[in-house]
């Protein structure tokens, strides 16, 4: 299926995990992409994974947190290929674990900066072009934790809260321009940043097979293929929506 021939699409924190898999699934379908991570080696991985999949694909070094940076991944994709038709918005961290009372100022801004500000500077950069050029799609990344709360995690919890209020308020206010804009809100995921969360701990990860009542991880392509849902033809009256794929894990 090559649903998305002669579209462009950018994803960030596409070097690794999700992101990858979702550029991976992209290409496949046709779209032309911009990878854009802060990791050149897993960005170079995934340009190859497009490639391999008959796609064109370019890397662009960004850190979502800076602006300039932002800026210059969007334009890369509209002066490389000349347009933007969909965004993943997926570059995120969990920060470190601890209560809320022990986190220090630093510890939640970096999370903040990174899950929330990340996703404001892309969607300020990404919906201008979409709005001019008629119409496109874009997908951010949120969280279980996003839907529910979770000890221990307060920067990411909040962030991932966030990436959903300002969801919302984006659709409502670019849909009749044409561009829509979602959430996905995956359950605990066998991503890079998983495995470092979970650190090698059989204990942990056992807790974390358990969280959901599918009893396992997900895996990259599983939330990934939500993701690209999203931003096609197919979920054309879907705006504004946070969709948890989790295993069923906020329905406990």
């Amino acid at each position: 299926m090559k649903d998305f021939e002669g579209r462009v699409a950018l994803v960030t924190g596409g070097g690794s995990g999700l992101g990858q898999a979702a550029a991976r699934i992209l290409a496949g379908r046709g779209a032309r992409l911009v990878i854009a991570d802060v990791d050149a080696a897993g960005g170079a991985a995934t340009v190859a994974q497009c490639e391999e999949a008959g796609s064109e694909a370019r890397f662009v070094r960004t850190d979502v947190t800076q602006e300039a940076d932002v800026q210059a991944a969007v334009a890369v994709a509209v002066d490389t290929f000349g347009s933007l038709d969909a965004a993943i918005n997926n570059a995120g961290t969990t920060g470190p674990s601890a209560p809320t009372a022990d986190y220090t100022l630093e510890q939640w801004n970096g999370v903040i900066a990174l899950n929330l500000t990340g996703v404001f500077l892309c969607l300020k950069y990404e919906i201008p072009h979409m709005v001019a050029q008629g119409g496109g799609a874009i997908v951010n990344t949120s969280s279980g934790a996003g839907l529910i709360g979770f000890a221990g995690l307060p920067g990411y919890v909040a962030s991932k809260h966030g990436v959903i209020g300002l969801t919302r308020a984006a659709a409502l206010e670019y849909v009749k321009a044409g561009v829509r804009v979602n959430a996905v809100c995956p359950g605990s995921t066998r991503t890079p940043m998983l495995e470092g969360f979970m650190g090698g701990d059989p204990v942990i990860e056992k807790m974390m097979e358990q969280s959901a009542p599918i009893g396992r991880l997900a895996r990259p392509e599983e939330i990934a293929e939500a993701m690209v849902w999203l931003l096609s033809d197919a979920a054309s009256f879907m705006v504004g929506h946070a969709l948890a794929v989790d295993g069923g894990a906020v329905v406990m």
